[in-house]
């Protein structure tokens, strides 16, 4: 079933309210009639199937059958921290990262950062990313979208580290501890109940230097292994996040 995520003033006490291109996606897109059902989400705590009752061009009102309990939400909360990638690897990155169950992306620029940030330029950049997950998010039926923040410095990147409960960076010449092996602990000593925040850091094309790695873990992250395999900078981040939802039980996996 269709699936949108609507503001919370848009949410009435027996009714909602839909508005812009979701109203024109109901009605034109999809060809919705009233009587027609599908779920709204304020992307925060409310879910509910509703019947569309009228559509306007640009309005579509809908009354309320049933408040739904929340599924799509991961109890582990993992935000990926990715290296500016260049073209629009990014967009691919969001997309499928939401439909596994990322909490939010962190953009961010490094050392061997490709990619030449400019601000200006990026406002858009930064609204079709949101835009993206908005829709994957819709398509796999979360109840949150991910937040989609603004790409921020290598040495902002480093004092917001301590923000997290767990943090993994990737690096591909780490011979120690795997991604599982750094992951189990915690997911074993945390009640589910117990909301965990976790940080994946994904490198550029060209990687980390050794002295980013050094400074990482000196703020508090532990450089883990993907396998013996090197992955492209928009494949690592699906792969870890994959990774932790099954070892969290996110997937089947306890």
């Amino acid at each position: 079933m269709q699936r949108y995520f609507i503001g919370p003033d848009q949410f009435g006490e027996r009714s909602v309210t839909i508005t812009g291109e979701d109203a024109r996606h109901i009605s034109k897109v999809m060809r919705s009639k009233p009587g027609d059902q599908f779920i709204v989400s304020d992307g925060a705590s409310r879910d509910a199937l509703v019947k569309i009752v009228s559509l306007e061009p640009e309005t579509v009102s809908a009354e309320i059958l049933e408040m739904l309990e929340q599924k799509g939400e991961p109890w582990i909360k993992v935000t990926l921290v990715q290296s500016l990638p260049k073209g629009d690897k990014m967009e691919t990155v969001i997309q499928k990262c939401t439909e596994i169950g990322a909490d939010g992306f962190l953009p961010f620029i490094s050392e061997r950062t490709v990619v030449q940030y400019d601000g200006k330029k990026e406002e858009k950049r930064i609204a079709r990313w949101r835009k993206i997950a908005k829709e994957a998010a819709e398509q796999s039926h979360r109840s949150v979208v991910p937040a989609v923040e603004t790409p921020i410095s290598w040495k902002e990147l480093l004092r917001r580290l301590d923000t997290y409960d767990l943090v993994c960076i990737c690096y591909e010449k780490e011979d120690g501890g795997g991604l599982r092996d750094v992951l189990r602990p915690m997911v074993e000593a945390t009640p589910r109940e117990n909301k965990c925040r976790v940080a994946v850091v994904v490198g550029p094309e060209g990687g980390f230097s050794e002295r980013e790695i050094q400074e990482a873990e000196e703020a508090g992250a532990v450089s883990t292994s993907l396998g013996r395999r090197i992955l492209r900078t928009e494949t690592a981040g699906m792969a870890a996040l994959t990774c932790i939802m099954y070892e969290s039980g996110e997937m089947g996996g306890m």
